[in-house]
């Protein structure tokens, strides 16, 4: 009874936290969510993680951005609605033409050029899937000629991987599901992803190995457009008080992502 209570009385000081800055922040609600709701932009995978959602059976997305997104519509008092993507790079697409108010993205120095990034909420690196039958051991040993490494189009992950890997071919996919399969076929030799996020593929693919090493370390970030000052001002208070709150933990823990850590305060 009384962890309900507190969970109660901190979701309040959050709720109160972010609508005393939507007053401070002139129009900055109006900003955030000028249709007068919440357009959150999700990506959806055949495997829900810290950032892809899964799609239910009745079509509705689920997953932690899914709960992250209705937790800062409803400290704003509106409704929110999800634009379900394939990739990381549909959505900064739409948040960068305002047809969405809010993601959550993959860092990178590409993408900040195009959409205003509030505080990050967890960190990762990318590193690749590979079958059991292949003799890579860690990621530069994927830096041949003739070896294929699948990665989603126009990500964080992508880009990094075509930066390091200078010999290989870097073959752009659009959804994490095509390229499972294609490694599967074995079309390519391996598939690049954050390492959490491939450890489901690698139970699902007999003998499949996570390769030692990375391209990269970056976090996932609360996104908005970059005109939207007021907007930024409100989800990094509302991303900074939920990760003081308990409220990102306890949505992974939700997500059965209980060894996931939280990033760090800002």
């Amino acid at each position: 009874m009384a962890h309900i209570l507190l969970r109660g009385i901190l979701l309040a000081s959050m709720m109160i936290a972010v609508a005393a800055m939507a007053g401070d922040v002139p129009g900055g609600k109006k900003e955030l969510a000028p249709t007068g709701s919440l357009r959150v932009g999700v990506v959806a995978a055949p495997k829900a993680n810290v950032f892809f959602v899964a799609i239910d059976a009745d079509g509705k997305p689920r997953g932690v951005t899914v709960d992250l997104g209705d937790e800062l519509a409803r400290t704003l008092d509106v409704a929110s609605e999800f634009l379900v993507a394939h990739n990381s790079g549909e959505l900064t697409d739409a948040l960068e033409r305002g047809l969405i108010d809010v993601a959550f993205l993959p860092v990178d120095e590409e993408r900040k050029k195009r959409v205003a990034f509030g505080p990050v909420y967890v960190q990762f690196e990318s590193t690749c899937l590979v079958l059991g039958s292949s003799g890579f051991k860690t990621v530069s040993d994927l830096d041949r000629q003739g070896v294929r490494v699948a990665v989603e189009a126009n990500t964080t992950t992508g880009r990094a991987a075509a930066g390091v890997l200078k010999l290989a071919t870097v073959v752009a996919v659009p959804s994490v599901g095509e390229a499972i399969e294609m490694l599967r076929r074995g079309s390519v030799d391996a598939f690049a992803l954050g390492r959490e996020a491939l450890v489901p593929y690698q139970a699902d693919i007999q003998g499949s190995r996570i390769l030692d090493g990375y391209f990269h370390r970056t976090g996932i970030a609360i996104a908005v457009p970059k005109s939207g000052q007021g907007a930024l001002a409100l989800v990094s208070t509302f991303l900074n008080e939920a990760k003081a709150s308990g409220l990102i933990r306890r949505t992974f823990d939700k997500a059965d992502l209980r060894s996931t850590a939280v990033a760090p305060a800002d």
